[in-house]
This record gives structure tokens, C-alpha cells and sequence, in this order.
């Protein structure tokens, strides 16, 4: 009986280990340079040029190892996008807030750099403008892909584009653009 508990314990503590070594947790923040691109952007029936803006992202990671060089890297990730629009008279920023949900194919090309790439659902929780038009879509789909560097086993950075696949509003054909430079850690 004593040597059935052991074994059963030994087996359950192996099984803990190898899951922990399998799935690793983290958290990550940074800056975006987020623009929105279309033809014919008009608001109000005017036209506008769009010019970028400085924003974030923040939030949680998932890294799950199938195979050595290989790992699904699912993330729940608040972040603002959006574009300065601009004409010959007035100027405004408009400003959208997103929960995305990248999930990435993580191609670890070597000990230290990883190419990531995968298709991005992004759901509207805000909309800040210096207009009263609120015209913003509430789900947005992009792809995203970029590359990132393991710095130490937990700390990592991570350089990553997403194309918008859909319009990100309903009054013009605009579809979001980003680049993300993001540092995090996994425990």
C-alpha cells in the first residue's frame, strides 16, 4: 500500500513538472504606432490624410510548447489604435480601444529568436474622438507577425506588425495598421 501512494505520488509530480515545463504563463506590455490606411477616407463628407499615432498594449500570455521548435502562443491583449485625421481646416484624433486576441504559431529559430505569425480577433471596448461620429466597427480581424528575442528563460521583447482585414468603420473604408514593440515576462 505505502509503495502504491509513493508511486502514485512520483508519477503526479512528474506529470506537474513536465505540464509546467509545457505550458509557461507571462505578462506583457508596450507601444504601438498604430495608423489607419483606406482610400477615400471621408468623414462628414470631407476628405481626410491620416497620420499615426503613439499608443499601448498590455496584457497576458500563453506559451504552449508542442515541440522543440514549436509552441502556440495565445494572448489577451488590451490595446488603442487609431489615426490623427487631417485636411486643409480642422484636425482630430480618434482613438479606438481593443481587447485582441492574437493567437501566434511561435517558430523558435534558434535558442534566442522566434518568428511569430497568426490571425488576430480584436473586439471594440472604446472609442475616443474629437468628433461626434460614432462610426467605429465593434470587431476588427487582422494578421499579425513579427519576431521575438528571448533576453533570459523568463524575459523576453517582442517586434510585431498587424494588417487589418476588415474595415475598422462602418462610414468609411479604413482598416487599422500596427507596430508593436513589446517587453514581458513568463514564470
Amino acid at each position: 500500500m505505502k509503495k502504491t501512494i509513493f508511486v502514485t505520488v512520483l508519477l503526479v509530480a512528474i506529470s506537474m513538472n513536465m505540464q509546467a515545463q509545457l505550458v509557461k504563463f507571462g505578462v506583457k506590455a508596450g507601444v504601438n504606432y498604430a495608423n489607419q490606411n483606406g482610400s477615400d477616407i471621408t468623414v462628414n463628407g470631407r476628405n481626410y490624410q491620416t497620420d499615426a499615432i503613439t499608443s499601448y498594449h498590455a496584457g497576458l500570455i500563453a506559451e504552449i510548447k508542442l515541440v522543440d521548435s514549436f509552441a502556440i502562443q495565445p494572448e489577451l491583449l488590451y490595446s488603442t489604435q487609431g489615426a490623427t485625421y487631417k485636411n486643409a481646416t480642422e484636425e482630430f484624433r480618434n482613438e479606438l480601444g481593443y481587447l485582441s486576441i492574437p493567437v501566434l504559431a511561435k517558430i523558435n529559430l534558434n535558442k534566442f529568436v522566434s518568428l511569430e505569425l497568426g490571425p488576430q480577433a480584436s473586439f471594440l471596448l472604446s472609442e475616443r474622438n474629437n468628433f461626434d461620429v460614432k462610426d467605429a466597427n465593434t470587431f476588427d480581424f487582422a494578421v499579425v507577425g513579427g519576431l521575438g528575442l528571448n533576453i533570459t528563460k523568463s524575459l523576453f521583447i517582442q517586434g510585431r506588425y498587424g494588417l487589418g482585414l476588415t474595415d475598422a468603420s462602418k462610414d468609411a473604408q479604413v482598416k487599422n495598421s500596427v507596430v508593436q514593440v513589446s517587453a514581458g515576462f513568463k514564470f
